[in-house]
């Protein structure tokens, strides 16, 4: 039974869809003027890893992301660039796709273009000026009047009228209602792009296009929604707002998920601090796969800092995972445990499974999930050493951490290994013979000469093993996503 801690309510809760077993599941995506994050990595593998869990658990899962592909920091980028708004999104949009494909991230079914919903925006923009609660400032905008609207604050359990909420983004008008009232509609202005409407010419605020998306593709409710944690204040309660007062429906969703910060050397992330790590500069030192572990060795509410060091353990700890997956045999398995495996297995794998799964429903708690892991290796790397387990306990093992993979995708994606050199397997052959000769000062000799040359020689009671030397090696699979671009279907 999956509980999820559930932002709205503060605590956890039971998960099912609101209708029959099918989950809708939004995650508020980038605005696409940069490289990528770490940050946004982060993120991303945590919902990631929960589409895949609950299509592991026969929950079928339509998952959708925006794609902000219009805002005032595009705008900039591209005025500085001296390009149009819409190739530096354009370009920035591939880039993020193939950073998510190389992290293994290819759950996404839908990605939604913002300024390909305008219509719909205009529409809901409409919608909350006939009901009294959008209003207009003449050669600025439309913005929503937070008077109007009581709940509001209710997911932060803040107020409207702080200080620090006053503005975001595109929202800074000294002649607003109330100062936390937001943008709905920007208009035109000389140099910027614009959309003709029966609104007025102008463009989109940042809140709108997530609500328009949704609706067009949900509905006015919906089962899930995730973000990181700097997103619930005021963007996901704008969004409640806006969603709620034009339809009248409440829960927008019912539940919502948020993913803690990632800092990097105790700071948030920033250029001016030098500490600025995107996605493709992790990729250029670690494997993605690592990463993954890196980010689901904490629970996903919780901040993380990020440092060499840590990646470093990761690393090494992703590696003690994908070499006994390698000894096991996980790639010769082509599905995940059965009912029948499982009891017939021995009380080490039944006990890692029993926790591998107790942990997933316990509100996704993937450093336990990961402990269940490291548990069963440990138990069972001597015996599989000294090829004491049965065919069959490799197999029921080998199907188990199938599944953990599915569920996680932690292990290499499936092809041709990099080949190993003639010389070093040569040296590797006679570095054996000279330590079953016991001429072990040469053998050494040979090991050092192996590792200057890149490659890790490991022994071990049927042989030793080559690895490559190093966490340095890029492991950047190819593909991107499989998701599609959203478009909107014409008007009935």
């Amino acid at each position: 039974m999956l509980k999820i801690y559930n932002t709205l309510t503060r605590k956890k809760e039971v998960f099912h869809p609101r209708r029959g077993n099918a989950v809708r599941m939004f995650v508020c995506g980038p605005t696409v003027y940069d490289l990528a994050h770490i940050g946004h990595g982060r993120t991303y593998v945590i919902f990631d890893v929960m589409a895949r869990y609950l299509r592991f658990r026969a929950l079928p899962v339509k998952y959708l992301m925006n794609i902000t592909d219009l805002d005032d920091k595009i705008i900039a980028r591209a005025s500085l660039l001296r390009r149009s708004w819409k190739s530096v999104a354009r370009e920035y949009e591939r880039t993020f796709l193939k950073d998510l494909g190389c992290l293994g991230i290819r759950s996404v079914d839908r990605f939604a273009r913002a300024t390909d919903f305008i219509p719909e925006i205009a529409a809901q923009v409409t919608l909350l000026l006939q009901r009294g609660i959008a209003y207009r400032i003449e050669g600025d905008g439309i913005y929503f009047d937070l008077k109007k609207f009581p709940r509001y604050g209710l997911l932060a359990h803040r107020t409207a009228t702080a200080a620090e909420d006053a503005t975001s983004r595109i929202d800074d008008s000294v002649r607003k209602r109330n100062r936390g009232d937001f943008c709905l509609w920007k208009f035109s202005r000389r140099g910027e792009p614009m959309w003709k409407s029966t609104i007025g010419p102008g463009r989109p605020g940042w809140h709108i296009e997530d609500t328009a998306i949704t609706h067009k593709i949900f509905g006015p409710q919906y089962d899930l929604h995730g973000g990181a944690l700097d997103l619930i204040f005021p963007h996901h309660e704008a969004e409640i707002a806006q969603m709620e007062a034009a339809y009248r429906r409440k829960p927008m969703a019912r539940f919502w998920m948020h993913a803690g910060f990632l800092n990097v050397r105790g700071g948030k992330m920033g250029k001016s601090k030098g500490n600025f790590i995107t996605i493709r500069e992790l990729l250029d030192k670690w494997p993605a796969e690592a990463f993954r572990v890196f980010v689901l060795s904490a629970h996903y509410r919780s901040p993380v800092d990020y440092d060499a060091n840590l990646m470093a353990q990761a690393s090494s700890s992703w590696e003690r995972i994908v070499d006994f997956s390698d000894r096991i045999g996980v790639s010769r398995a082509r599905a995940g445990i059965t009912a029948s495996q499982l009891k017939n297995a021995s009380p080490a794998l039944r006990t890692a499974h029993r926790a591998f799964f107790r942990a997933m429903d316990d509100d996704l708690d993937t450093p336990k999930a990961l402990a269940a892991v490291f548990g069963l290796i440990r138990k069972l790397n001597p015996s599989v050493e000294r090829t004491r387990s049965s065919a069959d306990e490799h197999h029921a093992v080998a199907a188990f951490l199938y599944d953990v993979n599915t569920i996680l995708g932690i292990l290499p994606s499936k092809g041709p290994k990099p080949a190993i050199p003639k010389e070093i397997l040569a040296l590797a052959a006679q570095r054996d013979r000279l330590r079953r000769a016991r001429r072990f000062t040469e053998a050494d000799a040979l090991r050092g000469l192996i590792q200057k040359r890149g490659w890790r020689i490991e022994d071990a009671a049927r042989g030793s093993r080559l690895k490559r030397e190093g966490n340095n090696t890029p492991r950047i699979p190819s593909g991107s996503p499989k998701g599609r671009l959203a478009k909107p279907r014409p008007p009935r």
